[in-house]
Formats: C-alpha cells, sequence, structure tokens
C-alpha cells in the first residue's frame, strides 16, 4: 500500500511458449525464470497482494512453490498466441476487485529489482499520472534506423535529415517490458497502459533485458553471475 492506496500485482505467465518451451520455469542459474520476478516482487514495500494468472498447472506449481498466489486458472481463451497483453490483467482485475492499482510484473524481466518496483510506483503516484511504465535509452538510436522494401531499398524509419554525431542526437527511449503500472479504473476504460500522460521509470540497459531466446537467457545468466553496481534512480523522469 502506497498511502490509502492498495496495489495488486499480477505476473502473466501463459504455458506454451514456442520459442522457448517451458520458458516460464525454465531453469536460470538453478531457479525457475519466474522465480525471479515472484522474489522481487515480495521484497517490495508497497503490493498488498502478489499473483500468478496462468493457464498452465506446472507455471501455478511452480509459482505456489515460491510462495506467490495462483487464485485461479486463466481461462484458454486468453492464453493463445494472438491474446492481447492486456486481457489477462483485466481478466484478473475481474477476479480480484478491491484494489486501486495494478502493476503487471512479467516474469521475462528477471533482472529488474524490487527497488525499480517500488520506485516506479512512487514515481506514478507522486507526479499524479493514471500510469507508468519502465523504459531504456536503446543502444541503436530510432533516427539511425531504416525500413527496407520488398526489393530491398532502404527508407529512413523516422523522416528527418540524417544526423552523423551520437551526440548530436535527441535521447530516445524504448519500453524494456520489465514494469506497467496503472490505476484500475483508467486502466479498465483505456485498456492499455500508456497514453499521452504516462511518465516513464528510465532503467539501465544491464537490468533492461527482457528473455526471449536461448541467447537472452545465457545473457543474463552472466549477467546475474557478475556484481551489477548500484544504479541511483532517485530521479526518473
Amino acid at each position: 500500500m502506497i498511502g490509502k492506496y492498495r496495489i495488486l500485482a499480477v505476473i502473466p505467465a501463459r504455458g506454451g511458449s514456442r520459442g522457448v518451451p517451458g520458458k516460464n520455469i525454465r531453469s536460470l542459474l538453478g531457479k525457475p525464470l519466474i522465480a525471479w520476478t515472484i522474489e522481487a516482487a515480495q521484497q517490495s514495500r508497497y503490493l498488498d497482494r502478489i499473483i500468478v494468472s496462468s493457464n498452465d498447472r506446472a507455471i501455478i506449481d511452480v509459482a505456489q512453490r515460491y510462495g506467490c498466489e495462483a487464485p485461479f486458472v486463466r481461462p484458454g481463451e486468453l492464453s493463445q498466441d494472438d491474446t492481447p497483453g492486456i486481457d489477462p490483467i483485466l481478466h484478473a482485475l475481474d477476479q480480484l476487485p478491491g484494489y486501486d492499482y495494478v502493476l503487471m510484473l512479467q516474469p521475462t524481466s528477471p533482472l529488474r529489482t524490487s527497488e525499480d518496483i517500488d520506485a516506479c510506483m512512487e514515481l506514478c503516484i507522486k507526479s499524479g499520472a493514471s500510469s507508468s511504465v519502465s523504459v531504456v535509452e536503446p543502444d541503436k538510436s530510432p533516427f539511425w534506423m531504416y525500413q527496407m522494401n520488398v526489393e530491398g531499398k532502404l527508407s529512413p524509419l523516422i523522416d528527418k535529415p540524417l544526423v552523423t554525431r551520437r551526440q548530436d542526437l535527441p535521447i530516445s527511449y524504448a519500453l524494456n517490458g520489465a514494469l506497467y503500472f496503472a490505476k484500475i479504473d483508467w486502466l479498465k476504460k483505456t485498456r492499455g497502459f500508456i497514453d499521452q500522460n504516462t511518465v516513464g521509470y528510465i532503467m539501465p540497459r544491464e537490468r533492461s533485458y527482457d528473455i526471449d531466446t536461448l541467447h537472452d537467457f545465457e545473457l543474463c545468466e552472466y549477467l546475474l553471475r557478475k556484481p551489477v553496481d548500484n544504479v541511483d534512480n532517485s530521479v526518473h523522469n
């Protein structure tokens, strides 16, 4: 709870990953991937309740083994490859009323810390915004990116004069998938975590990896093995 506001954390983790089979419970340094997110959430100062939303009994069993609730089995129609990411969150909110804010924590972001979780929520509430999401400065600027047509010809992704020096480029940010926080009443109306008034919580690149492939697993294992400097995130916007 922050002040008078009750906060529900939802970890959406469906079974049936095609890229990496069993991804959400695949071992990462001897611990199931989803456990890294569960444990970070459990260390938060503000979360009133943490649940896993899954259609998969193996995922539910692992979550419960790590002390996380799974109060329902997610319906199959909300667990398809083409299911919009917001739908399982709205389903969870319908099952569990009585909260003011919801935090979505994707299990594919194992490097996110409890400090990141709390700072993102603090930023949103202190700023008076309806939502906040985590972002990272990408290693390649979108001002240097191109589209390719069927003939292999390139055209700039952003129609601006070419800038050759990186230091002359405007700073840009990309969603890193780690944190999505919003007022529940607002979220039910907009059916999305982002609008023009959403505030961005900036995370460093070394904590912003989103696991989607076996290579991502190997990279995160490397990063988790080595000490990571504590980054001061007291100012994020």
